[in-house]
């Protein structure tokens, strides 16, 4: 009889391979880079539209962090936050959007 893995738990048969592991790792460090170089648009943007592009670029690396980190740990579970966050942050965005061109988002 064979045990299933516990719920929100990815079945790993082994460990990551070295080169695996360390591709990861490197691509979180990336991914919190750009993310703080974002921030700093964010805050010093000349223009709103330069503050709403980085906003975009900062929820796109927490989209990769969260599934980069689900790779690492085996926790499916962060692959559904990942998500979670893309469909939250492409709506934020077109509001955005929406309200720089317009001026109102519903109307």
């Amino acid at each position: 009889m064979t045990r299933r893995p516990p719920r929100g738990v990815i079945p790993v048969a082994t460990e990551l391979p070295a080169f695996l592991d360390l591709a990861i790792t490197v691509g979180l460090v990336i991914a919190s880079g750009v993310t703080l170089l974002a921030g700093y648009r964010v805050i010093r943007g000349p223009t709103t539209p330069d503050r709403v592009v980085a906003l975009e670029a900062i929820g796109t690396n927490v989209v990769a962090v969260a599934v980069l980190f689900a790779l690492q740990t085996g926790r499916g579970f962060f692959i559904d936050v990942g998500l979670v966050l893309a469909i939250i942050g492409f709506i934020s965005t077109v509001a955005v959007a929406r309200y720089v061109t317009e001026g109102d988002i519903i109307e």
